[in-house]
Formats: structure tokens, C-alpha cells, sequence
């Protein structure tokens, strides 16, 4: 999951968003000589920004029992965290870490994938609530609410074009909404079938994270119990497989960012980042490094801030409790 987009009527481009991000954070990396590269981010502060700043921190404690699923970072210091567990929002400073919640939780609701616009929209897909919410996150005031017919588990999100775009992990189909927040009229919920090469797994999730190629015509999707990427058509839904080379797959693919010609693909519980570069219709993907990290919990999601990338971790290897403890995390980008 990435983030602000450059205007309000072309594809998101994370390479030119994350640049207004302004403040930069280096760290150093370790890579194996073998293969592809395999980075491991040490676990320290570093210094972004203009000499003399002081350092950001790297670990973002969240309160227990949050289990938190998606983060979204916009062109301000500022990362925006949803919960699983009742689909509360928290927004959290960058520079300190010190975070509050914007948006409370509610019983069955769930705050998975999300997404920040730059008229400071959020949207918020609902998990296994099977719903989408738009979130003014100026006033902090929900400003559209869509409720898909089809059941399932609404997943990740990525804005393209006029319109923001759902992942549904249970049903082979896509959702849109129109960006802007306001609703518009009874057509404002769209669905899109997958089709093509798109293989759907019989019980339990197969449509995972989404991102935008980079020649901005298309969608990034994966399915996650196959190890796929996709290329799909969003006018259509024609799916077609990504070719992968340098890895047999990405199994347990979880959230995307992609950085110009770059594809971040978080593998969750493998505990695992590895990086792809496509080419500009994203047919073919070519492994190029892995990031690694000791304090990984089962990342699912991340977004870019400068030279970092955040990640929450779930840790669904942990059985959750309202005493069970969760955090965000940044590691470098290169």
C-alpha cells in the first residue's frame, strides 16, 4: 500500500508522491552476495531530512489489541493505521511516533487496506465487513459509505484514475468508488469481474494487495495462496499472469508499493519484502533484492515516506487478545 497520488485525474505514482513527502531517512543494509540481494534493515534511528534535524524514530508502538492491518502515508510526516480488530483508524507523527486515534472502532467492522488521496480523503477498505468507507481525515468525519453486494472480504485498495479500486479476496471482482468523498448517485459502486487468466481459489482468500503498473495503464494484483501477480485490465477485468523471473513465486503476497519501476511485494508470514523490477506494462516481473528485518511480525502492508518503508505488523502467528501488542515499523527503501 502506497500512497498520496499526483493529481486528482491520473494513476497514483508513488516514485513522484512519495518525493513530496520532503524529509529523506538512510539506513544501512547488509546484502548476501548470492542471487538476488538480501537486505537486512538494522534496527536503529537514522537522520532524514536537513543536517541537523533530529532522528525519526523507526518502531511505532500501537495500543493492544489494535491488530492492525493497513497503513497509508500522504505528502506530510504523517501514517495512517487501520485496525482488523474493529476498524478504528489511528493517525501517528512520523517524526515522534506519538499517534491518536481519528476514527473509532465499532463492533464488526474491520479496517484493512487503505489509501490516502491529496485532498486528504482516506479510504478504508472494510475486511470482512465487505464494506468501503471514505474518511475526511481534516475534520475526521466519514463522508460516504458503500456496502457491495457481493459477500466477502473487502481487502486492499489503490486510487487510479478518478476512482478508487477494491480487491473483494473471496469473489473473483474488483469494486471502484469515485474519489472526492461525496456520493453521487446509485452507479457510484461499480464492479468489475475478474477474468482471463485470473484463478480463484476455491475457499478462502485469493485477491490480495493492488497497485498500478507503471505506464499507469493497468492494475497489479495478487493472489496470495497461488504466489501470482496479475496484470488486469480495469475496464474489463482481463487478468493476465505476470511472469516471474528470479523467483517461482510470490506465495503469501500480501500489500504492493510499487517506486517508479520497482514492485514491493510484502510477503507476510514469511517475514519478507522482496522487490521486483517490471517492465513499463508490467508483463514481465524481475527479482532484484529481499528485505529482511529481525523485529518482522507478519508485515501485511506497507507505504513509502522518503527513503523508508513503513510496515504494520499483524502477527497472526500470535493468537489476539485486548493484551496482545503490535507496532509499526520503517525500514530503508534501498
Amino acid at each position: 500500500m502506497s500512497q498520496t497520488p499526483p493529481d486528482s485525474s491520473r494513476p497514483s505514482s508513488p516514485s513522484r508522491r512519495a518525493l513530496l513527502g520532503g524529509a529523506a531517512a538512510t539506513f544501512a543494509l547488509a546484502a548476501t552476495a548470492s542471487g538476488a540481494g538480501t537486505a537486512t534493515a538494522r534496527s536503529r534511528h537514522d537522520r532524514p531530512g536537513r543536517p541537523g534535524r533530529p532522528s525519526w524514530p523507526t518502531d511505532f508502538p500501537l495500543p493492544n489489541g489494535f491488530r492492525p492491518e493497513g497503513i497509508a502515508i500522504g505528502g506530510g510526516p504523517y501514517a495512517y493505521m487501520g485496525s482488523l480488530a474493529d476498524g478504528s483508524v489511528r493517525r501517528a507523527d512520523l517524526r515522534t511516533g506519538e499517534g491518536r486515534t481519528i476514527l473509532a472502532g465499532a463492533t464488526g467492522a474491520a479496517a484493512t487496506g487503505l489509501k490516502l488521496d491529496r485532498d486528504g480523503l482516506l479510504y478504508i477498505s472494510g475486511g470482512v465487513s465487505a464494506s468501503i468507507r471514505v474518511l475526511d481525515t481534516r475534520t475526521n468525519r466519514l463522508t460516504a459509505t458503500y456496502q457491495p453486494t457481493t459477500a466477502g472480504f473487502v481487502n486492499d485498495v489503490v486510487l487510479y484514475g478518478d476512482r478508487a479500486w477494491f480487491t473483494n479476496s473471496h469473489a473473483p471482482v474488483l469494486y471502484s468508488v469515485p474519489r472526492g468523498g461525496k456520493r453521487r448517485g446509485k452507479d457510484d459502486l461499480r464492479s468489475v469481474p475478474l477474468g482471463g487468466e485470473w484463478e480463484q481459489a476455491p475457499t478462502g482468500i485469493s485477491a490480495n494487495g493492488i497497485e498500478t503498473t507503471p505506464d499507469g495503464r493497468a492494475l497489479i494484483v495478487v493472489n496470495s495462496p497461488l504466489g501470482k501477480l496479475f496484470r488486469v485490465d480495469p475496464k474489463t477485468g482481463h487478468a493476465t499472469n505476470i511472469v516471474l523471473k528470479g523467483a517461482t513465486d510470490v506465495i503469501n503476497g500480501d500489500g504492493l508499493v510499487r517506486v517508479g519501476d520497482l514492485l514491493y511485494v510484502v510477503q507476510n508470514r514469511l517475514n519478507l519484502v522482496t522487490v521486483f523490477e517490471l517492465d513499463a506494462r508490467a508483463r514481465t516481473a524481475t527479482l532484484r533484492r529481499s528485505i529482511t528485518d529481525p523485529r518482522f511480525d507478519v508485515p501485511t502492508t506497507a507505504a513509502r515516506f522518503g527513503n523508508r518503508l513503513y510496515l504494520v505488523n499483524a502477527r497472526f502467528s500470535t493468537p489476539p487478545t485486548p493484551e496482545t501488542t503490535y507496532n509499526a515499523i520503517a525500514v530503508p527503501l534501498r
